[in-house]
């Protein structure tokens, strides 16, 4: 029992072929997809072992499940892992619904483990440290831009042939999760949360490629920006706290704090990361390598997992606010 079985061989489970190689496995890999050039392609380039049903599989073989399916089917391999009683991690979410069903579903406790992927970022993981320690006191506010363009993510393919192209699953609406979840992690849940989703340009797909909203805590506020509509990918971050400020863009490859009481600046640079072909320059591979990492530290212990269903579905449900508060998904 120590075989693994990646569920979707796109972008994504071709990635976790390479983080399960980077630590150490290699014949341990099955992967599973109903298209018969994916399955080819991760045969010829990474020599793994591809099938293209799972009913004959052997689960006695297997030690867990990664489901990198699009967003809307992850209820779908999450249902083949736990009815097996296989630890499951599963990519990104951003369909509530989906969530909310592998919950229910999971009656037998099996360890789901949801992606939380920018936790691992080097900077982001430094930022946490410092705001955490509270050496400069508390957050006041923070502004966030995460902007990207649809047709970069993937050069390969076109935008209408995978999942972003879907409303419901389109780049932008997906990507408010994905940062939302590791400001959190930070700067801790809302106590409200509003803003607006629009479709602002012509980017390849019929979906609102832009969400801007603002987020009301206890003793702060945020303002966020969330697009793929961005001609050139953008992280630019700056978190005010009482005695300092962080400045963060991610294509800079470094964090800079300023501190009142010096008042000087100091930099945190991030480690040096090799991209992999294809991918935007500023994407280290190294988080996703961490994040599988952390998941196999949760088969044994799934205290060391640093995400839950239910903190998923806490972060969807911030998403349902935003879209509710202009008027719904469905207006």
């Amino acid at each position: 029992m120590n075989k693994f079985l990646i569920i979707g061989l796109g972008s994504m489970g071709k990635r976790r072929i390479r983080c399960l190689k980077a630590l150490g496995f290699d014949r341990e890999i099955i992967g599973f997809d109903l298209r018969a050039d994916r399955r080819e392609e991760a045969q010829n380039k990474y020599g793994v072992k591809t099938i293209a049903e799972i009913e004959h599989l052997n689960f006695d073989e297997i030690k867990a499940v990664i489901v990198s399916l699009p967003p809307d089917k992850h209820a779908l391999g999450a249902k083949v892992a736990i009815d097996h009683n296989k630890p499951v991690f599963i990519e990104a979410s951003v369909v509530l619904e989906d969530v909310l069903e592998i919950q229910a579903y999971n009656q037998a406790n099996v360890f789901v483990a949801p992606s939380c992927t920018l936790f691992f970022h080097p900077i982001i993981k430094e930022i946490k440290a410092i705001v955490l320690s509270g050496k400069y006191g508390r957050v006041t506010n923070f502004s966030y831009h995460s902007g990207q363009y649809l047709p970069d993510w993937h050069p390969w393919e076109d935008v209408k042939d995978y999942y972003v192209s879907n409303r419901v699953t389109g780049g932008a609406r997906e990507i408010v999760p994905f940062e939302l979840t590791w400001i959190t992690d930070i700067i801790g849940m809302p106590q409200d949360i509003k803003g607006v989703f629009a479709k602002t340009m012509d980017c390849k797909a019929d979906i609102e490629d832009s969400y801007a909203f603002t987020l009301k805590f206890k003793n702060a506020i945020g303002s966020m920006i969330v697009d793929v509509a961005a001609r050139y990918a953008t992280r630019n971050l700056v978190i005010n706290l009482e005695n300092a400020q962080i400045q963060w863009r991610w294509d800079e490859g470094k964090m800079r704090i300023y501190e009142a009481a010096s008042p000087s600046w100091i930099e945190y640079k991030q480690p040096e990361s090799k991209p992999v072909a294809g991918y935007n320059v500023n994407i280290n591979e190294n988080m996703y390598v961490e994040e599988l990492q952390a998941f196999l530290e949760g088969i044994k212990d799934r205290k060391q997992y640093p995400n839950t269903i239910e903190g998923d579905i806490a972060i969807l449900k911030l998403l349902k606010a935003v879209e509710d508060s202009d008027g719904g998904f469905d207006r």
